[in-house]
């Protein structure tokens, strides 16, 4: 066992550095969590992307919550969440009160940041590709997926990719070549179901309280549904969340796209943006305790997810006919994670002959000469701004 305090230690430090979104954090975490430390093998963290995949809510911050609470029980995963998480959230509360002299987001640094996640979420893919598709058969199935989701950019996709991989994995795969210890959970059966069913009735309140006159209770209820429906990576609740403080008249559309591309800016999951909603609306309580009311409203479905489902998913995949599925599910995973490395990435970071130049340094410093995940981030950060 690892102690909260550690896992929050180095989830804290995860949180100051991981730049670039859910698909770049998944990236982050395996450099620290499976290379660096150990803590989990690497089908074990396959696994747990494909959970996160299955399951709505931020990918990166449920692989986090699954992490903590495998290795430190329910104390872990909150350590986890709250090391990773409270970095941004602060400083989204910050921005929330600083909002009216805020400076470009887009600017050219932030651009740089860009082009160093194109070679962070390539250099994950490729060593997981060496593990997870060692033979031309999971290759394929790697291929077949990042090509359905190249064509088809739909969260549903995701979904019948990972279901595909999995029934071509039972079919064709054998189970027996998984590597490394099967990790169980530490949240039992009996107490998965719990989660489920509070997660349930979360879910129905937050629904009957649309019809509250109380404002602050309509957005809270409104942050619980959409952190309830987020499939698809943390970019998909802008939609979500816009009716909730906008079109609910809570705040301006301008204030909010603000709050939107700072959150852009900044390390750790997408979703603290709800702490600046929280901090900037005019409904009480506003400031920092908004902030963080909101912050926990979003992430809470998360929890419960993933700690009603974590003990099921260990039990399946012990089984030998769950096993060769899940061969499959890891090759879609690197396929899902294929896809992405296209859109959205590369599409928002690569925009000619010098990003591209960048971005295969950025991958030659990780990949081939072993430079630090945090020192590639901060230099290639200072040259963008600089060549920007």
């Amino acid at each position: 066992m690892i102690s909260p305090l550690t896992i929050f230690l180095v989830f804290l430090r995860l949180g100051l550095t991981s730049f670039g979104g859910p698909v770049a954090h998944l990236g982050y975490f395996r450099t620290e969590l499976v290379e660096r430390r150990r803590w989990i093998d690497e089908a074990t963290y396959a696994d747990l992307i494909a959970l996160s995949q299955f399951l709505p809510g931020p990918a990166s911050s449920q692989v986090g919550i699954a992490i903590g609470s495998i290795r430190a029980g329910l104390a872990g995963g909150l350590a986890a969440w709250l090391g990773f998480t409270l970095p941004s959230a602060l400083i989204m509360i910050g921005v929330a009160y600083g909002v009216k002299v805020l400076g470009d987001p887009a600017s050219s640094w932030l651009h740089g940041l860009k082009v160093v996640v194109v070679a962070v979420v390539a250099q994950a893919i490729w060593q997981m590709a060496q593990r997870l598709c060692p033979d031309r058969l999971r290759a394929s199935i790697a291929i077949g997926a990042a090509m359905l989701l190249l064509i088809w950019p739909d969260a549903w996709v995701q979904l019948l990719v990972i279901g595909l991989g999995g029934v071509a994995g039972w079919r064709l795969l054998r189970a027996a070549d998984r590597n490394g210890a099967v990790v169980l959970s530490p949240i039992t059966p009996r107490t998965g179901l719990a989660f489920g069913a509070l997660f349930a009735v979360v879910l129905g309140g937050s629904l009957l309280a649309t019809f509250s006159d109380n404002t602050t209770l309509v957005l809270l209820a409104g942050m619980v549904r959409s952190g309830s429906l987020v499939f698809g990576g943390g970019h998909v609740v802008l939609p979500l969340l816009e009716p909730v403080v906008v079109g609910s008249g809570l705040l301006n559309a301008e204030t909010f796209i603000a709050g939107y591309g700072a959150a852009q800016a900044l390390p750790g999951p997408l979703l603290s943006f709800s702490a600046y909603l929280g901090a900037v609306v005019a409904v009480p309580p506003s400031g920092w305790l908004g902030g963080i009311l909101a912050l926990i409203a979003i992430f809470l479905p998360s929890f419960l997810l993933v700690w009603a489902a974590l003990p099921f998913w260990a039990e399946l995949r012990a089984q030998p006919a769950a096993q060769a599925a899940m061969n499959g599910i890891n090759a879609a995973v690197v396929g899902i994670l294929l896809a992405a490395l296209y859109q959205p990435v590369i599409t928002s970071a690569i925009r000619g002959p010098i990003d591209v130049a960048l971005a295969i340094s950025a991958f030659a410093a990780l990949h081939l000469w072993q430079v630090p995940p945090w020192a590639v981030v901060i230099g290639w950060a200072v040259i963008g701004g600089v060549v920007g």
